[in-house]
């Protein structure tokens, strides 16, 4: 028996151990009163027996009891207690025949501590030599040794039957004490995965936000530098025009940034609608919004994932379609529904052929977080469509925006497009 919170932890044996004292005090109490009470033999004997009794306590106390709370009993200690208990009790259960109700509280601790076969011969030996020992010093009746034989056959069968219920009992402890054993590690294997599950999922959060807003940025920053530098000798306006863009650019880096370590809104959307963050981004990548339906205030996580696929998916049109492709964007509320849509009518791609990246993987991530889909169709020199598609819960529209034409973009430089490793 193995506890996993030590010898008095998990059994229903060990928690009910003073339950079991009480009962071995109670037998032995009664026991006791019987002898010192019977009529005969005459009361030196009795004495004598109610003497070899009194140390039964203390033996029980100092070894008996610490071997019943063993996990395991010490099988060598076991067997010496046993030997001195019916050291104790036997020659008294000759002398008297009273003493033979202790019986009741010696044969449970053979089960307890002791191998089947050598606690029913332990058994045996309790019930049927105080029996065998009694009539060769007493001599008594026929009739006296008749009663006291059947007597002692019935206590010896009821003792098996307590003892194989005792045993069972000890099993199905240890087997429950087992399972809660490996319930409890399987908790602690599920939370263990579960938080590592979070960790990942979380990092894989993490990657696809840099990688729709800092990556970007920093790419766009870089290749703006580049420009920059082979315009400063030949083309001062436009280089100062790129510088202008750098730094707009630079701060919308910042401000994501806090964003991300802040856990907060994106700083496109910090304070705006979903519709006016889709038109400054438009706008920054040269692009034209088309909004339909009535806007309204919408849960975080749509407009979050509505803003985020637009991101990417206006960055893959600018790396693979080319800068002088048309990108334009739709915006569409229904009433369950949202619906955002960017589509370029530049060379196109077979959409199966794409593999690796954050790219599309990601965005069909994002849209499958809120219970959305995302759709890219696309073909060899037809252009590319994503759409994405968001449940959305029905709502009065807070600020009805009627269909706007084209945005015109606000700056004739057109940014410099962010490198992308996939689409």
């Amino acid at each position: 028996m193995t506890s996993p919170h030590g010898p008095s932890g998990s059994y229903t044996w060990d928690r009910s151990f003073r339950l079991w004292d009480t009962y071995f005090a109670l037998i032995w109490l009664a026991t006791l009163v019987f002898v010192l009470g019977t009529s005969q033999p005459g009361w030196p004997v009795r004495v004598t027996a109610a003497a070899l009794l009194v140390p039964l306590i203390p033996l029980y106390v100092w070894m008996g009891r610490p071997v019943l709370r063993g996990d395991p009993p010490d099988e060598r200690r076991a067997v010496g207690y046993l030997i001195a208990e019916m050291a104790l009790f036997l020659p008294s259960a000759v002398l008297v025949g009273e003493t033979r109700l202790l019986a009741f509280a010696l044969v449970p601790p053979c089960f307890m501590v002791l191998r089947l076969r050598w606690a029913l011969i332990a058994v045996t030996v309790i019930n049927i030599a105080p029996v065998i020992g009694w009539a060769l010093l007493w001599w008594p009746s026929a009739q006296d040794v008749f009663f006291n034989s059947v007597f002692a056959v019935v206590t010896l069968v009821f003792s098996m039957a307590l003892g194989t219920w005792i045993i069972r009992v000890i099993e199905q402890s240890q087997e429950r004490a087992e399972l809660i054993a490996e319930l409890d590690a399987s908790r602690h294997e599920v939370s263990r995965l579960s938080s590592a599950h979070g960790a990942l999922a979380e990092r894989e959060r993490m990657a696809r936000e840099i990688h729709d807003t800092l990556a970007q940025g920093f790419t766009s920053l870089l290749m703006l530098v580049q420009a920059v530098e082979a315009e400063l000798d030949d083309d001062l306006p436009q280089a100062r025009r790129h510088l202008t863009l750098m730094d707009e650019t630079a701060r919308q880096n910042l401000a994501e940034a806090r964003a991300l370590v802040a856990g907060g809104t994106p700083a496109d959307l910090e304070g705006a609608s979903l519709s006016d963050a889709l038109r400054r981004l438009a706008a920054r990548h040269d692009a034209t919004l088309q909004v339909t339906g009535p806007a309204r205030a919408l849960p975080a996580g749509p407009e979050v994932v509505a803003l985020r696929s637009c991101q990417e998916a206006l960055a893959n049109a600018r790396k693979h379609a080319g800068s002088s492709a048309k990108v334009s964007l739709a915006l569409v509320y229904a009433d369950e529904q949202l619906t955002v849509s960017v589509r370029d009518d530049g060379c196109g791609f077979e959409p199966g052929a794409v593999s690796g990246g954050y790219g599309l993987a990601g965005l069909r991530t994002r849209a499958a977080e809120v219970g959305g889909t995302a759709v890219v169709r696309s073909a060899v020199g037809e252009g590319t469509t994503v759409t994405v598609r968001l449940p959305i819960s029905p709502a009065s529209p807070v600020s009805p925006v009627s269909p706007v034409s084209p945005v015109s973009p606000i700056s004739p430089v057109s940014p410099v497009p962010p490198l992308r490793s996939s689409r």
